[in-house]
């Protein structure tokens, strides 16, 4: 397996915890030295506080320079035995460095009070030392080891969500691209259907045509707009449609004002009202009613678009609506959900999704 390279070395700092289990260690280490000593009258009170001390100062020493020095081998630790014996590499130096320094130190501290310090031969000494640290050292790394494992398995997990978060805003993005130019070639077509027959209300639909690119414009780099901010546009498509209509649609508005301020992804709603006009208006001989109600149920917002036309193709089908319905499981997966299907007078849309109140 190829070391771990997604990350740079210094990306993977020391954990707080592992300064945090190094001071109770050493705390432990010495309470137990001294409390261990205390009742012998051979022992001064100081004596075992030195020892401990000594060894935790140089060992503090190599955790820091382990730290520092160790940062470039972070990218092994996905394969544990090379990042192991990396550092137990060391071993040898450590030993014979960290040896030297304590008994040096404690040398001196007790030629400092008049004392001499009595210790085994150097043989036993370098022996019973060494030993101790390998196990010492062994210990710690597989502590620092679980440590930044863990860093950097949550760096990993961080990393996806945003990428995953990136894509669902990339694929929204070309899904609400989608439909932008879908909704402006029905209207200049249905612009275009009243240019030969009248010209005065063909011009009106041109200009409120610049209205809603306008305001659609205001509201189309946000991936959320207000309920109220959405139907606001609505009523500007539907000024356009009404034109082409006079006389053969009417359109009614029942919202709460809680609904109004409630969140929903931009332009979601307006493909169902153009499939109101296109299937129910449209194809239809008889005058039609088109409602838009909308209210809190609970924790969910729900919409609905009834039209009292009938409906000529198989409900629920078309570009549009799969557009709406792929936008709304990016944003709520299974928690929201659209729904087209005929009713005792008409046709409705529907839309539950989770009541969120929007926040600019």
């Amino acid at each position: 397996m190829p070391p771990n390279s997604s990350y740079p070395d210094s990306s993977l700092g020391t954990p707080r915890a592992l300064y945090a289990l190094w001071a109770l260690f050493w705390l432990l280490m010495i309470a137990v030295a001294v409390q261990d000593n205390i009742s012998d009258a051979h022992i001064k009170w100081w004596e075992p506080f030195l020892w401990e001390c000594s060894s935790c100062l140089i060992a503090t020493l190599w955790l820091v320079l382990q730290q520092r020095a160790g940062r470039r081998w972070n990218q092994y630790l996905s394969q544990p035995l090379k990042w192991f014996g990396l550092h137990l590499a060391w071993l040898p130096v450590l030993s014979l460095s960290f040896v030297i320094t304590v008994y040096a130190i404690r040398h001196g501290v007790y030629a400092l009070t008049g004392e001499t310090y009595e210790h085994p031969s150097w043989s036993f000494v370098f022996l019973y030392e060494t030993v101790k640290l390998t196990l010492f050292m062994g210990l710690w790394l597989a502590i620092i080891f679980g440590l930044k494992s863990f860093s950097l398995w949550k760096q990993e997990r961080e990393h996806l969500l945003q990428m995953q978060k990136l894509l669902a805003e990339s694929q929204l993005s070309q899904l609400k691209a989608q439909l932008q130019p879908h909704f402006l070639f029905n209207a200049l077509n249905t612009i275009s259907a009243l240019m030969q027959s009248d010209v005065e209300r063909a011009d009106r639909l041109l200009a409120r045509l610049a209205d809603l690119l306008r305001a659609s414009l205001a509201v189309g780099a946000r991936q959320a707009t207000s309920l109220r901010e959405e139907l606001n546009l609505l009523e500007l498509y539907a000024a356009i449609m009404q034109e082409r209509f006079a006389g053969h649609v009417t359109l009614t508005r029942n919202t709460t004002d809680e609904a109004l301020d409630a969140s929903i992804p931009v332009m979601l709603l307006q493909p169902l009202l153009e499939n109101a006009y296109k299937h129910g208006v449209e194809r239809s001989s008889q005058p039609v009613s088109i409602r838009i109600d909308a209210h809190r149920e609970g924790q969910l917002l729900r919409i609905v678009i009834h039209n009292s036309g009938t409906w000529q193709s198989t409900p629920g089908s078309g570009i549009g609506l799969r557009n709406c319905r792929e936008r709304l499981a990016l944003v709520f997966g299974e928690r929201a959900n659209l729904s087209v299907a005929p009713v005792a007078d008409g046709v409705a849309a529907s839309v539950t999704l989770p009541f969120e109140p929007f926040r600019a």
